[in-house]
C-alpha cells in the first residue's frame, strides 16, 4: 500500500508558512510515502521562484505540479527545465514550452509484515482545462491518451492533476480516464469540493483539492481588492495577506499497488494561525 498526500494550490508566503507548520503533523498522522503540491501560486500568489521551490522542498514536499500561472515569473525556464526542482507543468501546452508535463517518480513502498520494502513507480501527469481559459491548448483528453499509451507500462500508479475551471470538464476527464488512471485530482479554483469518491474501477477523484491560503480572503487575494474590482470593473494589482488564519486543504489517497487501484481518499482541511 502507498499513501500519497496531494496539497492544493499553495498561495504566497502565508501558504508556504502554513505548509511548513502543518506537514510534520500530517506526517505523524498519515505517514505519506510521497507528498505532491500544486506550486503555480507559490511566489506571492503567482508563479514560482527558485527560493520558494527550495523552501517547500525543505519543508517536506517531494514533487510539484503547475498550471496557467507557472510561467509568470522571470527565470521560469531555468526552473522548469531543471530536474533538481522536481516540478512539471501542464502537458497540453505546446511542446516548445519550457519543462515537461509528466514524470515517472520512484517511491519506496513500506514493507508489510515480514516482507521487504519495494520500489514503485508513479506516473504523475499535469493537465490543464480549456473551458474559460484564454490559452489555446491541446486537448487534455487526447494528451492523456498519448502519455499513457507511451508510459503506462512504466508505472504502477497513474495520478493526474487536472488544473481546470469548469467542474463539468473535470468530471468528464475523471470518467474518461476511469480505470486507466488511479487518481484524478482537480486544482485551480482554490475551493475544496465535497465530492471525493472512488469509482468501481478504483479511480480516486475530487473536483478540487482546494488551496493553502489566507482564510480571510477571496481565493487567497486581499478581499477588498477583489470587491473593488467587481464594483468598479477596473483591474487592480492583487495583494495577498501575510498573516492571519490560513486554511490548509489537501487529500490523502491510499493505493493498492498490486491491484493498481485506489482504496481510500480522504480530505484534509485544517486551519492554523500565521503571525
Amino acid at each position: 500500500m502507498l499513501n500519497i498526500l496531494f496539497i492544493g494550490d499553495i498561495v504566497g508566503n502565508i501558504g508556504r508558512e502554513c505548509v511548513k507548520k502543518i506537514i510534520p503533523k500530517i506526517k505523524r498522522k498519515y505517514h505519506p510515502d510521497l507528498i505532491i503540491a500544486n506550486a503555480e501560486n507559490l511566489a506571492h500568489g503567482k508563479g514560482v521562484t527558485e527560493n520558494t521551490i527550495v523552501e517547500m522542498l525543505d519543508a517536506g514536499v517531494n514533487f510539484f505540479t503547475g498550471g496557467n500561472h507557472i510561467f509568470s515569473r522571470k527565470n521560469y525556464e531555468e526552473i522548469l527545465n531543471n530536474d533538481r526542482f522536481y516540478i512539471i507543468r501542464p502537458a497540453n501546452y505546446p511542446k516548445t514550452a519550457a519543462g515537461t508535463g509528466f514524470k515517472v517518480i520512484d517511491v519506496t513502498e513500506p514493507a508489510l509484515g515480514l516482507g521487504r520494502a519495494s520500489q514503485k513507480k508513479i506516473l504523475l501527469i499535469n493537465l490543464m482545462g480549456r473551458v474559460f481559459f484564454r490559452e489555446n491548448l491541446d486537448c487534455p483528453f487526447k494528451t492523456f491518451d498519448d502519455i499513457v499509451k507511451k508510459h503506462e507500462h512504466d508505472a504502477d500508479i497513474i495520478i493526474v492533476d487536472f488544473h481546470a475551471e469548469a467542474t463539468s470538464e473535470k468530471k468528464a476527464l475523471y470518467y474518461y480516464t476511469d480505470k486507466r488512471a488511479q487518481a484524478v485530482i482537480g486544482t485551480h479554483t482554490h475551493i475544496q469540493t465535497n465530492d471525493e469518491q472512488i469509482s468501481e474501477n478504483g479511480t480516486a477523484y475530487i473536483t478540487d483539492t482546494g488551496a493553502v491560503a489566507a482564510k480571510d480572503s477571496v481565493l487567497g487575494v486581499e478581499k477588498n481588492i477583489v470587491i473593488n474590482n467587481f464594483l468598479t470593473q477596473i483591474p487592480l494589482l492583487h495583494e495577498f495577506p501575510q498573516t492571519g488564519e490560513c486554511e490548509f486543504h489537501a487529500v490523502i489517497i491510499t493505493f493498492d499497488t498490486k491491484k493498481k487501484i485506489a482504496t481510500q481518499i480522504k480530505k484534509i482541511r485544517e486551519n492554523i494561525n500565521i503571525q
